[in-house]
């Protein structure tokens, strides 16, 4: 069995013990800092209804076709002549007032997919929609793109899993949720024990590689759980998971940690019924986290380089459904956050409501096209050796 499918089949593959096989050990010493800029990517899990976030208030057809879902137009957030934000989103405004933000309207892929899982790997993967990949863009990114990163911890999800797109064919990013508790987990006496066996002569290439991975776990718990203790956030930070993770990115990167790449999720965006209060809660504890993370990481001269990406695995149909909610859709919006845009503000006007394919909004950009411009402008390597191929890319980074 090849070592990359003995780990998978590992039931330990999956936990906070793995870490990359690039993965160096701590050994008591602190890490070169980090050169360059930070992507931050953050992830709407269950499809946000775009149509109820980024609001199209002076189209009739909104209101036709969402009787009793449509935010009323007193209440809509106003932030163009015929846009706005929903109601919970006031510190969203206050970012987007403040000209570091970009928002572009109409991002999907061509023949959509309305599966949670298929299009979330769609979007994780980089793929057609047809193409099944078994690595992520920012995997592959780590694979083959990024020099600096062989060192520890060049990608961290604040997950107990990690995501496909954070997993490349020989690098990937290392998921984990407090840096305390790995610590602990990694100074078990028992698995101490069992990594110590490395020191003896192991002729399977399997347990051998799997005793490395302890050592290194081990080590490298060390290096994280004291960048951890560096920098203490002085801001307040909302009082929910997504803020207490995003707070944590904040102090790990204050602190120069070693990371080029920070990912976390907000979870509960698959409304198909009484959406209106649980997208409502969801948008405020999305945009009120963004904007404490924003203010820690101007507080800290950090905020010109780092790259927040907001996106969703899609949209939601135009029509409300019977339950009060909406169903699974396509084209939705995509948000930048950050103080080196080139492009603020709308990139493009909302989708058309008046021309739909299956009663569903047609897509305007493809989110690889989103991809490129990172990969290119921002982490500066070549979009070809991450997505196999060039795509036209957006000018707002």
């Amino acid at each position: 069995m090849k070592r990359r499918n003995f780990l998978k089949s590992s039931t330990l593959a999956s936990t906070s013990l793995f870490v990359p096989s690039f993965l160096q050990a701590y050994n008591g010493k602190r890490m070169s800092s980090r050169s360059g800029k930070i992507l931050v990517v953050l992830q709407l899990s269950g499809g946000n209804d775009g149509l109820n976030t980024v609001i199209p208030y002076e189209d009739d057809l909104y209101y036709t076709n969402r009787p009793l879902l449509a935010i009323e137009k007193n209440s809509v957030i106003k932030a163009s002549n015929d846009l706005g934000f929903n109601p919970n989103m006031t510190a969203f405004k206050s970012l987007y007032d403040e000209g570091i933000m970009s928002i572009i309207n109409s991002v999907g892929y061509p023949n959509p997919n309305r599966s949670h899982f298929r299009s979330m790997d769609i979007w994780h993967t980089a793929s057609d929609s047809k193409e099944y990949l078994k690595t992520g863009w920012l995997g592959r990114y780590l694979d083959n793109a990024c020099q600096a990163c062989d060192k520890p911890y060049s990608a961290i999800e604040v997950d107990d899993t990690l995501s496909l797109a954070m997993k490349g064919e020989v690098r990937s990013g290392f998921a984990m949720n407090k840096p305390a508790q790995l610590k602990r987990t990694a100074d078990n006496r028992f698995l101490k024990v069992v990594a110590n066996e490395r020191a003896r002569k192991v002729e399977d290439d399997n347990l051998s590689y799997l005793y490395k991975t302890m050592v290194d776990t081990q080590s490298s718990a060390d290096y994280l759980f004291q960048q951890s203790k560096v920098y203490r956030s002085t801001v307040q930070y909302p009082d929910s998971a997504f803020a207490k993770d995003l707070k944590q990115i904040a102090e790990l990167i204050t602190a120069d940690t070693d990371t080029k790449i920070y990912y976390a999720s907000l979870t509960g965006f698959d409304t198909h019924a009484n959406q209106k209060n649980k997208q409502g809660k969801l948008l405020k504890r999305y945009s009120e986290a963004l904007q404490a993370f924003v203010k820690d990481l101007k507080q800290n001269n950090l905020f010109d380089d780092t790259l927040i990406m907001t996106f969703s695995e899609f949209g939601r149909r135009v029509k409300q459904n019977a339950s009060g909610g909406t169903d699974h859709g396509t084209a939705n919006s995509v948000f930048f956050t950050g103080g080196k845009l080139k492009s603020t503000g709308f990139y493009n006007s909302t989708p058309s409501l008046s021309n739909l394919e299956n009663e569903d909004l047609v897509f305007d950009v493809d989110f690889r096209r989103i991809y490129a411009n990172v990969l290119e402008d921002w982490l500066e390597v070549d979009m070809q050796k991450v997505l196999s191929r060039r795509f036209d890319k957006l000018n707002v980074i």
